[in-house]
């Protein structure tokens, strides 16, 4: 039997034309396992030459990988997808070379295409954006799974200011994250999304939440912004009762759907669905069934993250909300791969603090914090 991959590319120019660069990733289709990651400044371009040239890099990349491989390239972009998979002409002649130079790559009978909508393709998105902006800064992309022998390095002119950032007293917004607390469900580790399940506190989770409204009593908030599960309004009103805060909800704020996992433990949907989970452990852009992707969770959560440091610069401000919606901020402002999203932890009531400034920088300052938990 061959071998399956998968390839998830992207490109784009800032200016349309403008200074551009594309993305591409390939992926074991079974597994879901990230086998190699491209990225590369293509100087000044279209959009459309942008996106064929990630094509051609993933493709590339995969039979480099497997000759004899079926390929599935997965893109946001449908003129591309579909002069590939012949339904459109490909009429500019710039697209022409391009197009006939993706087919030559791989047995084009090996090949389908199919898109995706753009938050699906966040991460081939992603490496294009990670291209163009080292490109900036003078600088050659690196896979963040290289290793760069220090003397090649030059530390970027953006790590500079958030190192320097560490060293000063000057004031920025403070961002406290705190996850709800605990339900029926908490303590069995059941899947507890965004659906017809909607638990409420229990006796235990009512006293967390009264304990972390008291921590944060300390702080001085601003606003208090809230997701619409009954979980996080009944935290919320622990804190609005002492803070005398007006809860405002934000449903971008919401947990991650689960579909038909939620109410299940992780032991379970394993045994009935093995194949189905460890696709979803092996990539961001696949959803639990009739759920949602943690690629779709990042996209929305960052952009109502990102609005409420807009709207609010220089203020303290919590927000409640759930696992899935604190992992993915830390993660988007570390910096980190999609696959770290596994590698955090967070307990009920717990406090996650971040700051930024005008500048649009960014610093973690701590992480799942339960000193205020412990029983005295």
């Amino acid at each position: 039997m061959s071998r399956e991959l998968v390839v998830e590319a992207d490109g784009g120019s800032r200016g349309n034309p403008g200074p551009a660069g594309f993305g591409a990733l390939v992926r074991d289709a079974k597994t879901g396992e990230l086998l190699t990651e491209i990225a590369e400044s293509i100087g000044v371009a279209t959009n459309n030459v942008a996106e064929y040239r990630g094509l051609i890099a993933g493709l590339r990349a995969a039979h480099e990988i497997d000759p004899a491989a079926t390929i599935s390239v997965l893109m946001d972009s449908k003129l591309v997808v579909e002069q590939m998979s012949g339904r459109w002409q490909v009429k500019h002649p710039d697209m022409r070379l391009l197009a006939r130079e993706a087919q030559t790559i791989h047995d084009r009978s090996l090949l389908t295409f199919g898109w995706v909508p753009r938050e699906q393709n966040s991460h081939a998105d992603r490496l294009a954006n990670e291209a163009l902006d080292a490109a900036e800064l003078g600088q050659s992309w690196f896979a963040s799974s290289e290793v760069v022998p220090p003397e090649n390095l030059e530390i970027s002119q953006t790590t500079n200011r958030l190192a320097g950032r560490l060293g000063t007293l000057a004031e920025g917004t403070t961002i406290f994250l705190i996850r709800h607390g605990e339900t029926a469900l908490t303590p069995e580790r059941r899947f507890s999304g965004w659906g017809s399940n909607d638990p409420s506190l229990s006796n235990h989770g009512q006293w967390q939440a009264h304990a972390v409204a008291e921590a944060l009593s300390w702080h001085d908030l601003d606003a208090l912004i809230c997701s619409p599960s009954a979980r996080t309004l009944e935290t919320a009103a622990e804190i609005s009762r002492r803070s005398n805060l007006k809860i405002v909800v934000n449903e971008d704020f919401r947990e991650c759907s689960f579909g038909t996992w939620d109410g299940m433990t992780f032991a379970e949907v394993e045994e009935r669905d093995p194949k189905a989970l460890n696709a979803w452990l092996g990539s961001p852009a696949i959803a639990p069934p009739e759920g949602e992707s943690m690629n779709a969770v990042g996209e929305r959560v960052m952009r109502a993250f990102n609005q409420v440091l807009s709207e609010n610069q220089g203020k303290k401000i919590a927000i409640v909300t759930h696992v899935s919606p604190i992992k993915q901020i830390i993660r988007n402002l570390l910096d980190a791969p999609a696959h770290a999203l596994h590698r955090m932890d967070l307990h009920p009531c717990s406090i996650s603090i971040v700051a930024n400034w005008p500048d649009g920088l960014s610093i973690v300052r701590g992480f799942n914090e339960t000193a205020h938990l412990r029983a005295t």
